[in-house]
């Protein structure tokens, strides 16, 4: 896995939106990691970079005019995986960079590593989608729907891994639901 947790913190600290992967933390602790990160992430200026170590994660945040997205990642430099299927021929490399070494229809390994520019990309495509859907996204609409914000992300991300990148794949169910009501 990945992506531990997805934050949206705007910039006086308070939590707009948080979903976390596979975190067995309570809420007091949960509490306390966005509260360190936010602290860490908030105090950096621009011209430092968009990565920051923090106890076994690495955040890879990005600002957009008053909100700040930030995502939590393993900290491990790769992580192992075993595959149990078929590929047609050698090796196969993917958007969420996983390198994959297969034959034919053996087990094989699979390494992930994660891709810290690729996280960031995904953090802009969560903007752009909800920018298509709310039309220029603000706080207020991550507010006031908070639930389509989630609905987003949960079409995108499932289990700490991004399986979904089309924009008009992920909104579809979103305009389903709206077109019912």
């Amino acid at each position: 896995m990945g992506i531990r947790f997805v934050l949206l913190v705007n910039k006086q600290g308070q939590t707009r939106l948080a979903q976390y992967y596979a975190e067995h933390l309570t809420l007091d602790e949960r509490r306390a990691l966005e509260g360190e990160i936010v602290r860490k992430c908030l105090a950096r200026t621009e011209q430092q970079c968009s990565f920051v170590e923090h106890r076994n994660y690495k955040i890879v945040y990005r600002r957009y005019a008053s909100l700040f997205f930030l995502v939590g990642v393993d900290n491990d430099e790769q992580m192992e995986y075993t595959y149990c299927g078929s590929f047609t021929h050698g090796r196969s490399k993917q958007f969420s960079s996983v390198i994959a070494y297969v034959a034919m229809g053996a087990v094989v390994d699979v390494i992930a590593y994660v891709n810290e520019l690729a996280i960031l990309e995904f953090i802009h495509l969560f903007v752009e989608t909800m920018d298509r859907h709310f039309g220029n996204v603000c706080e207020l609409d991550i507010m006031f729907h908070l639930e389509k914000a989630h609905f987003m992300l949960e079409e995108m991300v499932m289990n700490g891994c991004i399986v979904e990148t089309s924009k008009s794949n992920i909104l579809a169910p979103i305009q389903l639901m709206e077109k019912a009501s």
